[in-house]
């Protein structure tokens, strides 16, 4: 059988998930699209029904399915509707506007008896990242004493305000760190290396959080690196180390010099991440449980909560502690 999927969005995110959909992952086809733009629903639905009516969507007969990516501000009711409806649904991160938002959908979930949200950190799928994880998982370079992240763009898009280093760039460190590492973390601390002029955003930002294992995690997020985008991961360990290559799949000798392109963003970085995560998805769906790699509604919690405690720390130069609850059911 093979699953009707509806998405809620056509912009950058959501037309590449139903050109995923349509064409690269099996078990699934496309239904639905639904946009405030039925223009831009059109083109990313091809054949597919178009809507404006998100909440029609979800509750459409043929739409067995839901991909939230719309603007982030609407994922946290479009995720609620879906769980009323009984759906599954893959939500692009964040998973709600606030930590307090997703603990609601954690309720919902819990009230309706299934797993039904899979948080849209696609990196857990990334080749890449997979082997990093397993060499760590393996246990021959003993436990993780610090993870290195590097989080570089070209440039900010115009419309990036300063908390977005944070809440859209940062926000994949802590979820990728926590599979990783397999713990909670206890406190973060920002130190910011940006201008003393308060109209230009502190950039780039050092962040670490220290693990409830007596890891360190070090996070660089420099959003306007100038040269390209650049997501890295190192591990120092007891006995070694891992680090990822170079993000270009090939490098070119010319003239004197070993050349690797790195992307102007990242999509083509995590092009086969998404692949593989809707894939993921709808053999999940298929089973009837959720993917076990899958970051789950308390994941997408943990990664508002933890984000929200380190703009708190960026603002006021503090040390803060985290406070998360244990999970339940």
């Amino acid at each position: 059988m093979s699953i009707g999927v509806g998405i809620i969005g056509a912009g950058v995110m959501g037309a590449d998930h139903a050109r995923l959909i349509r064409s690269h992952v099996s078990g699934a086809h496309l239904v639905a699209v639904a946009d405030t733009d039925p223009a831009r629903a059109r083109e990313a639905a091809a054949d597919a029904r178009i809507s404006t009516d998100p909440l029609e969507l979800i509750n459409g007969p043929e739409v067995q399915a839901v991909i939230v990516a719309s603007p982030d501000h609407t994922h946290g009711d479009f995720v609620l509707a879906a769980i009323r409806a009984g759906k599954p649904v893959l939500c692009e991160k964040p998973l709600a506007a606030t930590s307090e938002d997703c603990l609601r959908i954690i309720d919902a979930e819990r009230t309706a008896g299934r797993k039904l949200v899979h948080t849209g950190y696609m990196r857990r799928y990334d080749p890449t990242y997979r082997e990093l994880n397993a060499t760590l998982k393996a246990g021959t370079l003993g436990k993780v004493r610090i993870l290195h992240n590097q989080h570089r763009n070209r440039v900010a898009p115009d419309w990036f305000t300063p908390d977005m280093a944070v809440t859209n760039s940062f926000v994949h460190e802590i979820d990728i760190s926590r599979w990783l590492l397999g713990t909670e973390f206890k406190a973060v601390t920002v130190v910011a290396c940006g201008s003393d002029r308060p109209d230009v955003a502190a950039d780039p930002l050092l962040i670490t959080l220290e693990a409830e294992n007596g890891a360190l995690v070090s996070t660089e997020v420099f959003l306007n690196a100038g040269y390209g985008y650049h997501v890295h991961a190192e591990a120092v360990c007891e006995r070694g180390g891992v680090r990822m290559g170079q993000p270009a799949l090939t490098s070119v000798l010319f003239e004197g010099s070993d050349r690797a392109a790195f992307p102007a963003n990242w999509i083509p970085r995590f092009a086969d991440a998404y692949r593989l995560q809707d894939q993921a998805w709808v053999n999940a769906i298929h089973s009837g449980s959720l993917d076990a790699d899958a970051s789950s509604s308390w994941d997408g919690y943990m990664a508002s909560y933890i984000a929200e405690k380190t703009l708190e720390a960026f603002k006021t130069g503090q040390r803060i502690e985290l406070q998360v609850p244990r999970q339940t059911g």
